[in-house]
């Protein structure tokens, strides 16, 4: 027994000398080229989950064994690794100039090395999105910045409104817009109309579509929280999302606490200013042009206000305030080995171009990731936002009253100004836009959560395999109130609807959950596969409530104070679930395979119950990683192709046949709907073949990416007109299929770069054209006014996004132009000298692209263009008369413009202020900044990118928002603005 427990005694000796060899303190300095330290670099022991983060000196401490790989990464920077040999391990980093480490998401719980990517996925850094030029919303700030996306705004009311087309037409009447996701969570970007339709009668006379001008939910984000963005932007790379991402996925990912121990605090304020971007200028009058436009009482009232020194500029005094732009911020930033906090709080205000109008976005964000223990980590990402948007009275109306159809009729003679009582003058063409601009009230106020949260848990773990479990999930609230208020004394109001008051109250709520397994199993050093399964459940239900009261008591607003009052809601609710399946195989960091399929189903389809199978498939190929391969110039030459799938769910209650309500007699009841439900009606079914080609060479300082993509989108979700024998009008029907085939072309380069100077630049090149190939009802316009000013037309044979019109009296109808470009570019260019001073600069080119411009069309009725009493061509008539002779012969062809441009959308400069060494301020930064400041265009309104229609609009089964089609529509739309910023940041 004593020799037993001698040798006992000595087996533990030899176990514990065993364990101290293998478990030894590991420390280092993690360096750039230069020899300055890396702070923030995580810093990982192969096949494990424990690691570190490096200190603000780029020095870290480990426990490591000899013989252990320690892998150093850091965005920005190639993967380094190195074998523990000792108890120092120093590595130095190399610039990853072609982002080829950079880990991009390709699952709903995976993710892929750059290097390896088998889908086009755009990248937006923070820096790229905010960090030249603040927009003043985030869907703003993604103009021009995303290869493959027509990016149009719907209006330049403050608050936002924007159509984001990706790949060409998604849709024509079903959704058209990306899913946005925010940290795992689906949030919604619907736009909801305020019910303005009673005053401006904009979606009467044959155009059925919302035209309120609502601002864009998205807008709500706030853009300095963003740490990047990934758009995936066909469905071979957006498949795994399912049907909610036939029009591309938006990932979203906001900024996380830092592991370093220590807390930053950083403060930023901007001022600015923001004025109209072009006016257009008024017609000069003189005698005779008077005498001409209204006889001898005009041209009496044209020589009186003259001689008073009374001829107005009323476009430049609606349009013309310098608006004030202020954003204040303060962010938060910290933690330790453990748990991860960030904290901001952010408030954007900004003044509109029109009195009376403006922008108030107040937010406030905490993220918390907490590791429980080697094998539990836990995240929490909260956001709550309170805006308000002025939106003013802009857009189509066919009564006379919004700002810009009122301006139209006015001649610069014409006195529109309150006496010394406060009574306007009466305009007898239209309603008084100052009056109406002084007196009325158009609100849109929001108050939103934004709540997501994930479980990570390491169920196995050894040398070969991990598998883990990952919950995630959120939510997303908002309620929205609307008001508009239209006080009795307005001149339109007397004698019609004798005041008016629109409350409106929208609540709305997603959810979303996800369960995914993720197993990692490296089967030998040049073999691994990941399997990931998973299941995923979303939900959403809108309550829309809008109140309508008329004939209100004089200087009341509650709708309790009218004589007559009308209510509509609108409620929606659905429930979509998929199961989804996922393999990838890395062969030698250079082979990719990836396969998957989702198993989708919604209640909005005809049969809830079916499962719609969406499968996905990719392959990559990088040769610079094989064996043979011996061009070292040439760092990374990739070939890459993918095919996937993704759905687009049924409007909502297209199935269901409707029932309004109806007054018969004084009792209540209802009335069978005009539409007859559709209990077959099945998604729009979207495939996509993608198939490209990456280089990087010079080690990174000179990168390519090529890509060509054919998109299909089969039975296309459309609206049929019924025989009126059976008693009803029209009825949803798959009845069509229709294709994109595009390129994109992203060239990045580092021309210069030294110790003093370096010069980063990006261009990008993309186009996209569409056909309809297969429509079983018969051809339809869409989205305009006729085709005596110009009108969309699906036609088989034809692109979608054709503009036709009347070619002349007795000539027929034919195509005027298309609103899909020929092209667009953007040029990105970052100088950086003596690393304190950088100079950003972002300009866009997009070529071709057709609008519909009706605001002239306005004016020259009126006789007020700018350029009437111009001759252009020489021709001896005046332009406008041209102009209104074509329109009286029925020749569409005059409103239908070229909407080229090239503009220099963000130029900034910015100036890192050398702090001496103190236990206080660790940074000072400056600079100054301009947005839309330069445009060249021909075209003869406020901005080519404006159109009346576009935004992700609310619709039900029986009544239109905005489609997929129709952007490009000009009406008196609230002009588009330029913006100068002053920016200070301190960071203690």
């Amino acid at each position: 027994m004593h020799l037993i427990r001698n040798w006992t005694l000595l087996l533990l000796l030899l176990c514990s000398a065993i364990t101290a060899a293998a478990q030894q303190k590991v420390t280092g300095r993690v360096t750039d080229a230069a020899g300055n330290g890396i702070p923030g670099v995580t810093v990982r022991l192969q096949q494990t989950n424990r690691g570190t983060i490096t200190d603000p000196q780029g020095r870290y401490s480990i426990e490591a064994a000899p013989g252990n790989t320690l892998i150093f990464s850091f965005t920005g920077f190639k993967t380094f690794q190195a074998v523990v040999s000792g108890s120092t391990v120093d590595a130095q980093l190399q610039e990853d100039y072609a982002n080829l480490d950079e880990v991009v998401v390709t699952g709903l719980a995976t993710s892929v090395k750059r290097s390896n990517l088998a889908n086009a996925v755009a990248t937006i850094s923070a820096k790229e999105l905010y960090g030249v030029a603040p927009a003043q919303t985030f869907d703003a700030a993604l103009s021009g910045k995303i290869p493959g996306a027509l990016i149009n705004a719907n209006s330049g009311a403050p608050g936002g409104g924007m159509s984001v087309k990706m790949r060409g037409v998604t849709s024509i009447f079903g959704n058209s817009q990306p899913l946005y996701v925010v940290d795992g969570v689906f949030i919604s970007n619907v736009s909801v109309p305020a019910g303005l339709n009673i005053i401006t009668a904009a979606a009467s006379a044959g155009n059925p579509q919302n035209q309120d001008n609502p601002s864009s939910r998205v807008a709500d984000i706030n853009p300095e929280d963003i740490e990047n963005i990934e758009i995936l932007k066909g469905a071979s790379a957006a498949a795994i999302y399912g049907s909610k991402a036939a029009a591309g996925v938006m990932i979203i990912t906001t900024k996380k606490g830092s592991s370093l121990g220590r807390t930053t605090v950083r403060l930023t304020q901007d001022l600015g200013v923001t004025k109209v971007r072009k006016l257009l200028g008024v017609r000069r009058f003189t005698e005779e042009t008077a005498f001409a436009l209204g006889g001898a009482p005009a041209r009496d009232q044209f020589i009186a206000a003259r001689n008073a020194g009374k001829l107005y500029d009323y476009e430049k005094e609606m349009y013309g305030e310098n608006a004030l732009i202020s954003n204040t911020g303060v962010s938060l930033n910290g933690g330790n080995e453990r748990t991860g906090v960030y904290f901001s709080a952010n408030r954007r205000s900004e003044a509109g171009i029109i009195k009376n109008s403006g922008y108030l976005n107040n937010s406030v964000r905490l993220n918390v990731d907490h590791q429980l223990n080697d094998r539990i980590t836990v995240g929490v990402r909260t956001a709550y936002m309170n805006t308000s948007a002025d939106r003013g009275l802009t857009n189509n109306d066919n009564n006379s009253v919004t700002y810009g159809v009122s301006l139209a009729t006015i001649p610069e003679f014409l006195e529109l100004h309150p006496d010394q009582f406060g009574n306007y003058p009466v305009n007898p063409k239209a309603a008084n836009p100052l009056e109406t601009r002084d007196k009325m009230r158009n609100n849109e106020t929001v108050n939103r959560v934004i709540t997501g949260g994930e479980i990570k848990a390491t169920l196995h773990q050894n040398d070969q395999t991990n598998t883990k479990f990952i919950v995630r999930g959120g939510i997303d609230f908002f309620n929205l109130k609307t008001e508009a208020v239209f006080p009795r004394s307005l001149q339109f109001m007397k004698g019609g609807l004798n005041g008016a008051s629109i409350q409106g109250n929208t609540n709305n709520l997603n959810t979303n959950l996800m369960g995914v397994l993720v197993n990692y199993f490296e089967a030998k050093p040049t073999l691994t596969f990941t399997t990931s399964l998973g299941a995923t459940l979303e939900t959403s239900y809108l309550d829309n409530i809008i109140s309508i009261a008329t004939n209100l008591l004089p200087q009341q607003q509650n709708v309790d104070q009218a004589s007559a009052s009308q209510l509509q809601q609108f409620r929606q609710k659905y429930r979509d679930n998929g199961i989804f399946v996922q393999e990838d195989v890395l062969i030698a960091d250079a082979i990719t395979l990836s396969a998957g399929v989702r198993f989708d189903r919604s209640t909005n389809n005809g049969d809830y119950k079916k499962y719609l199978v969406l499968p996905k498939g990719s392959l990559s190929w990088n040769l610079a990683k094989m064996d043979f391969w011996n061009i070292e110039k040439i760092n990374s030459l990739k070939l890459r192709a993918a095919y996937g799938q993704a759905g687009n769910v049924p409007t909502y209650g297209a199935k269901f046949l409707a029932l309004t309500a109806s007054n018969i007699g004084g009792q209540p009841g209802s009335l069978v709907d005009t539409q007859l439900g559709n209990e077959d009606i099945e998604p729009e079914r979207q495939t996509e073949l993608e198939a490209g080609i990456d280089i990087s060479m010079f080690n990174g300082r000179l990168s390519l990416d090529a890509t060509y993509y054919q998109k299909k989108i089969y039975d296309l979700l459309l609206r049929r007109a019924v025989p009126p024998s059976s008693g009803y009008l029209q009825q949803w029907v798959n009845g069509g299929d229709l294709r994109n085939n595009g390129i994109e072309l992203s060239l990045n380069a580092i021309p210069v770069d030294t110790r003093k100077v370096r010069w980063t630049s990006t261009v990008n090149f993309w186009k996209n054209t569409s056909e309809v190939t297969r429509l079983t009802i018969p051809a339809f316009p869409l989205g305009a006014f006729g085709n005596t000013l110009g009108n969309f037309f699906i036609e088989q044979g034809k692109s979608a996004t054709q503009i036709i019109g009347t070619l002349g009296t007795g000539k027929g109808v034919g195509v005027l132009g298309n609103s899909e470009p020929d092209f667009q570019m953007s040029f990105f260019n970052d100088l950086t000298l003596f690393s304190d001073l950088s100079l950003r600069v972002m300009m866009h080119w997009k070529k071709g692209g057709d609008n519909i411009n009706l605001t002239e069309y306005l004016s020259d009725i009126f006789g007020t263009s700018y350029d009437y009493d111009h001759d252009k061509n020489g021709n001896g008539i005046k332009d406008g008369q041209d102009r209104m002779n074509a329109a009286g012969a029925n020749d569409a062809s005059v409103r239908v413009q070229d909407a080229s441009y090239f503009r220099i959308r963000e130029i900034g400069l910015y100036y890192q202020v050398p702090i001496p060494k103190n236990r206080y301020i660790t940074g000072v930064k400056v600079g100054v900044s301009a947005s839309n400041w330069f445009t060249f265009t021909d075209y003869k309104s406020y901005d080519p990118e404006s159109s009346n229609f576009g935004s992700n609009t609310m619709a039900t089964a029986t009544t239109r928002g905005s489609t997929g089609i129709s952007t490009g529509v000009e009406v008196t739309p609230y002009p588009s603005t330029k913006r100068a910023m002053f920016h200070l940041g301190v960071t203690f």
